[in-house]
């Protein structure tokens, strides 16, 4: 079975290490909070926020705590607050150690494209691009097809670009998989699908 939406939240978690300052972005990325667990691990968000909690249950929500993604969040004992030119100066000095984002696409170079469809009005680029550009890492969780089917992994991003050759891991439905010279490599499956099923949902390159 492919993983679910949470389940490819907590694959994520386990890609952070102790002492990590990591950014989560929007959608999927940020259920990874409820999964990081007893791991001391320091959130960041670029609305000013360092040192984010897992989502508040029904009924607990304040709403001046929200995550870049405007969704209401918690705080813990030794969260701190700042205005957004620290937050982006902390990103862009190399401070973040990962990122996990959500992305539209993603290519067998690496390159990135999670910030617009031509067409389609969106408020802003946000953090994205400043996170590809400043973070030691890069993950990428996102669904291995779109909902017609059609590969999200691509030989040759189509959509405008937010970073090339940012990517290093990316954590589908049906996997994980790395960038590596020549394309992708799978590195595990979600239980019960196999290599030969990435491959067929795959349009880029993937390589042994």
């Amino acid at each position: 079975m492919p993983w679910d939406r949470n389940q490819m939240a907590a694959r994520a978690a386990q890609e952070l290490e102790d002492g990590m300052y990591v950014n989560l972005g929007i959608g999927i990325p940020t259920l990874v909070a409820n999964y990081v667990g007893d791991k001391d691990i320091t959130l960041q968000s670029e609305n000013g926020m360092l040192g984010m909690g897992p989502f508040p249950f029904e009924g607990e929500e304040d709403p001046d705590l929200i995550n870049a993604g405007k969704q209401t969040i918690t705080e813990l004992s030794r969260t701190a607050y700042f205005d957004s030119a620290t937050s982006f100066a902390m990103i862009r000095g190399g401070k973040i150690a990962a990122a996990v984002l959500g992305a539209m696409e993603v290519d067998e170079e690496g390159d990135l494209a999670n910030w617009m469809i031509p067409g389609v009005l969106v408020k802003g680029m946000g953090g994205a691009m400043d996170l590809v550009a400043g973070v030691g890492r890069v993950i990428v969780v996102m669904d291995h097809t779109n909902k017609h089917g059609k590969s999200k992994l691509l030989t040759k991003c189509t959509l405008p670009l937010t970073g090339k050759k940012v990517v290093n891991r990316i954590i589908t439905n049906l996997g994980v998989l790395d960038v590596v010279d020549g394309g992708l490599k799978i590195v595990e499956t979600a239980e019960g699908v196999t290599e030969d099923e990435i491959r067929d949902a795959t349009e880029a390159t993937v390589v042994n």
